[in-house]
């Protein structure tokens, strides 16, 4: 998937804002998906209109620039689903914390404990947030079954963490008591 299926999808559903678009990137229901930049969107709406799949009016609003919003057109649609039947690309899992996770050896034991429970409290709060989200917004089948999806490979996480995290604070280094050298 790319910016641009991205940004159609948005538009399948609703209409938007770049920055609608960009919000619902980071924080609402297409965060899962890819990663998208305002600049990345913001060339792929113009790409999208100049080919006439989406098309554009201003809005005016009180006391601001008046924004531009953009809609879906048929031929959009058509697009958009074609590029869904193309084969997938492989899925792209970044995690500064298995970053984090790989080196503890290097670093503090009392930092890799503090660490892992972070990265406790955050999966938590996400999965707070997926189990919010049908309350919260009208979801259907298909909405449901990719929220279950992230609440299934989360609570693995989270169960893995706490099932195994002994053995990364185990590995980190012990620091040395700085009274012991008084």
């Amino acid at each position: 998937m790319n910016v641009r299926t991205l940004c159609l999808s948005i538009l399948y559903e609703e209409e938007a804002s770049g920055y609608d678009i960009r919000r619902m990137c980071t924080e609402g229901n297409f965060a899962y998906f890819v990663e998208a930049s305002y600049g990345s969107i913001y060339p792929a709406l113009a790409r999208l209109e100049d080919e006439g799949l989406v098309t554009s009016r201003s809005e005016q609003q009180a006391g601001k620039p008046a924004r531009k919003v953009y809609s879906i057109t048929e031929a959009g649609k058509a697009a958009f689903a074609a590029e869904l039947s193309e084969p997938l690309g492989e899925d792209v899992f970044r995690s500064p914390f298995l970053l984090f996770a790989r080196f503890a050896h290097i670093l503090p034991r009392d930092l890799v404990e503090q660490r892992c429970n972070e990265f406790l409290e955050r999966t938590a709060e996400d999965l707070k947030k997926l189990e919010q989200a049908p309350k919260e917004h009208s979801c259907n089948a298909a909405d449901m079954w990719v929220i279950n999806y992230g609440r299934a490979v989360l609570e693995v996480a989270e169960q893995h963490l706490r099932t195994h995290m002994h053995e990364l604070i185990t590995m980190a280094r012990a620091e040395p008591r700085k009274d012991a050298a008084e």
